[in-house]
């Protein structure tokens, strides 16, 4: 059954940010976001989100986007917070725990990108923030993830170091949008991709007129994919009802 509201959460690595969403994906109140605590080991960034959980009520289930490898709600790689420490921890698992309801956990950026891509295609979302992410998704479908951040870009630096928050900072603003251009590039030459969908905090200090298949989005949409997370989750329950169902 799709609840009726879920509680989003997109963990970042300078802000954890959580929403009420009803089952459209639409926003129910206000959004809020704390920053994430230092060491960002898994024990602090649950007493953050408890924090923001408690300031909103009525919610059936959890839905969060982690920044890192994520398989079946337990994250392998966690490269911008504290790595050894999330190495195969169960966060959906802590977070049901945790706050008494369903939760489910996917990369961030494959929440974004359920949310904001337009399910027509080969169609690709990244994210600029604190690093790198990428969701890839064909007619509306994710496809399997894959932590294109670590692939190396130049012959000392892998997509994070390379254009992430930190070296934006160091090299500014007009030697990073080159950085980003050439990024592009990259990417349209690798993967083909009918759209590019560009989000994250860093996103609005794109300072050029991209192709007209490339969208700059809001970071805050990204969010809404916690309610499709869900109604997808349960579309796929009650496929495998209805195939235990038939006779054989």
């Amino acid at each position: 059954m799709q609840p009726e509201k879920i509680l989003a959460i997109d963990i970042g690595g300078s802000h954890i940010k959580a929403v009420i969403l009803n089952d459209a994906g639409d926003f129910v109140g206000d959004y809020e976001r704390l920053p994430t605590p230092s060491p960002s080991n898994p024990a602090n960034v649950m007493e953050v989100i408890q924090q923001l959980a408690q300031k909103f009520a009525g919610y059936d289930a959890v839905a969060a986007g982690f920044p890192g490898y994520v398989k079946d709600g337990v994250i392998k790689t966690a490269p911008n917070l504290d790595k050894q420490a999330w190495h195969d921890y169960d966060l959906q698992h802590a977070l049901a725990e945790k706050l008494g309801k369903p939760a489910m956990v996917v990369n961030d950026a494959d929440m974004q990108g359920i949310a904001i891509a337009s399910g027509k295609g080969l169609e690709l979302v990244v994210t600029l923030g604190t690093g790198f992410g990428t969701a890839f998704l064909k007619d509306g479908v994710l496809m399997p993830h894959l932590e294109i951040a670590h692939h190396p870009v130049t012959k000392s630096k892998d997509y994070d170091a390379y254009i992430g928050e930190a070296e934006m900072k160091r090299i500014g603003p007009e030697r990073w949008n080159r950085r980003i251009k050439k990024v592009i590039e990259i990417l349209k030459t690798v993967f083909n991709y009918d759209r590019l969908y560009i989000s994250g905090g860093c996103a609005k200090q794109i300072n050029f007129t991209p192709e007209s298949n490339i969208i700059i989005t809001g970071n805050k949409d990204g969010i809404k994919g916690g309610a499709k997370l869900w109604r997808v989750e349960n579309e796929l329950m009650a496929y495998r009802h209805e195939l235990l169902m038939k006779p054989e």
